[in-house]
């Protein structure tokens, strides 16, 4: 399992840790109208999965800002959701005030089936690790980072050229 620490103590994962090559493990998130979210959804599509511990953090809005600008400026070939444990109300509250769209918030709060299947729910704070996720067009992972430290950004850089040699 991926080793991890926010605010630089550890955290136990609970999951199967998701490595390149694997196919994508399913699962069943919810959308900001609590109508349900699966991997089959953006099937046929490039997906970037940015996991995030809270929209309501300094480090989590950067990072779904980012990835957002990103990925608009790539096209409709590309599926990208931000996933959290936060409300879907609360998302729905955040996307309007930070005035961005296209990017589709997921919350994972009633099941933690993402963060189980992808092994990054942290059992201690009922949160999940701060990771990113691409999986290509037939479903399998093609790029993986586990944040070690879950205030710390991810490699936005590698991440979108994982997407882009993709298209």
């Amino acid at each position: 399992m991926a080793q991890v620490t926010f605010k630089n103590n550890p955290v136990t994962l609970v999951g199967n840790e998701v490595k390149v090559g694997e196919k994508a493990p399913d699962f069943t998130v919810l959308a900001n109208d609590l109508s349900p979210v699966t991997l089959k959804d953006s099937e046929g599509k490039v997906r970037l999965f940015s996991v995030v511990p809270s929209l309501d953090t300094g480090v989590c809005d950067a990072q779904t800002r980012r990835f957002n600008e990103e990925v608009v400026a790539l096209g409709d070939g590309v599926a990208f959701y931000t996933i959290s444990v936060d409300l879907p109300f609360a998302q729905k509250r955040w996307c309007a005030a930070a005035g961005l769209e296209g990017v589709h918030t997921v919350s994972d709060h009633k099941e933690l089936s993402f963060g189980k299947a992808y092994g990054v729910y942290m059992e201690e704070l009922r949160l999940l690790a701060r990771s990113v996720f691409v999986i290509d067009k037939e479903g399998t992972v093609t790029y993986v980072e586990y944040v070690s430290e879950g205030t710390s950004h991810p490699d936005y850089d590698a991440a979108i050229e994982a997407v882009k040699a993709l298209i």
